[in-house]
């Protein structure tokens, strides 16, 4: 299924009576988007005289938004797999996992998603793949796997040595010089972002709670290495300890921040730290905990983080924490993006609005691509989405898509 982009000459108008462009302000209006190539060339009235041999596609009335954006999947991961799949399903099975989990994805209304762990090179290689056309996705930035501790969320452990070295993702570091090694090494390989695991993890088959992990120096050496390379640091984090180190050490987003404290959110605010809550992830552990699918190991953490679901998002959106969007997606099924929203205004208190702007320009600040995403306008890549229902009054209506364009590509639709 190549998706080569439409012919130089070809105009595509997207023709809608209800266009957000951006959702930060205004209602949805009567529109006409034009594109050619991978970007929006104007925006004309809804009853506009059409470009001679403009192509229309009239979605009448969906409301038409910015592409949205997932700032943390693990697009080549399914769900509830257990324990033995890491080590015993190849790499190149991965990227065939990650290259269905991407078609479903985009046809949820994704049209960018930051993936934050993953085998080396296997997001990477879809990332190019996925860019150049040759298979249909989102645009991806790509972490390969997260920058950890030995022994800690993200390592392999559990196998005798020698299995332990056959599966090793040379991704873990111990002082701030290897540390800044494995930054480099990232980079070296092509990736998008640096990925760290600051706390432990629910779903590692480890006992050892899920407070700080790395020292403060490691996180700085972490964040100098990345920031002199231009790469930002994305820190997994749960507790509190480990929310408030990455914050200060200078990691651009917190993932997850189930524990966090309200010191700690002042910390953030201050810094100008994004939160990215991942409600659908603890969403994922309701679906499946006491089915025998997780270790006993993992239950337990599981029912505490799901203990405290919502609580941090809650209290960061009071305290004036900036929140980009992200839901942890191959935690739960891919393509279930879009229900994170309802979780954002349900249990995080969010308005629907701020909850499509986390998604929108939120997003594509914090990842620094609001100058090509996040808002719909002339030079824009045209990322389109479009949804049945109205996302400023009901949430749910962002699981409702009937029709998404990335780059100017439109997405087969099931």
């Amino acid at each position: 299924m190549l998706l080569a982009f439409p012919a130089a000459a070809e105009i595509i108008a997207i023709r809608t009576t209800r266009l957000l462009a951006d959702p930060r302000s205004g209602m949805p209006v009567p529109a006409t988007l034009l594109v050619e190539g991978q970007r929006i060339t104007a925006i004309l009235g809804h009853e506009a005289v059409l470009p001679s041999g403009a192509r229309l596609v009239d979605l009448g009335k969906a409301t038409v938004v910015p592409g949205l954006i997932d700032c943390h999947v693990h697009i080549t991961s399914d769900p509830g797999r257990g324990p033995l799949y890491a080590v015993t399903v190849p790499p190149e099975r991965h990227v065939a996992i990650g290259a269905k989990n991407a078609l479903v994805t985009a046809r949820a209304g994704f049209t960018t998603v930051r993936d934050l762990g993953s085998a080396p090179l296997t997001a990477l290689a879809l990332r190019d793949s996925i860019r150049d056309g040759e298979l249909p996705g989102p645009r991806i930035l790509a972490s390969g796997p997260a920058i950890s501790i030995i022994g800690g969320h993200g390592d392999v452990t559990g196998y005798r040595p020698e299995v332990l070295a056959a599966l090793s993702n040379h991704n873990t570091c111990t002082g701030a010089e290897q540390c800044m090694a494995r930054v480099r090494e990232a980079a070296q390989r092509g990736v998008d972002v640096i990925k760290i695991t600051a706390t432990g993890g629910v779903l590692s088959q480890q006992a050892r709670g899920l407070e700080k992990h790395f020292t403060d120096a490691e996180m700085r050496a972490i964040v100098e290495a990345a920031t002199s390379l231009g790469l930002k640091v994305a820190a997994h984090a749960h507790g509190d300890s480990g929310i408030a180190g990455a914050a200060t050490a200078g990691a651009v987003s917190i993932e997850h921040g189930t524990f966090m404290s309200a010191a700690t959110m002042r910390i953030l605010r201050e810094r100008g730290t994004w939160f990215v809550p991942t409600l659908m992830a603890t969403q994922g552990l309701v679906d499946r905990l006491g089915k025998s699918i997780y270790t006993p190991v993992v239950e337990v953490k599981a029912r505490q983080a799901v203990a405290a679901w919502g609580r941090a998002l809650h209290a960061a959106v009071r305290a004036g924490v900036p929140i980009a969007f992200g839901t942890d997606a191959g935690v739960f099924e891919h393509g279930r993006n879009g229900e994170e929203f309802a979780l954002m205004v349900e249990k995080g208190g969010m308005s629907p609005r701020a909850a499509l702007v986390s998604a929108t320009t939120g997003a594509a600040t914090m990842l620094g691509m609001l100058e090509d995403i996040g808002t719909l306008a002339p030079g824009k890549f045209a990322d389109i989405a479009a949804f049945d229902g109205d996302p400023l009054t009901d949430p749910a209506a962002l699981t409702r898509p009937v029709f998404v364009m990335t780059a100017g590509r439109i997405i087969p639709m099931p």
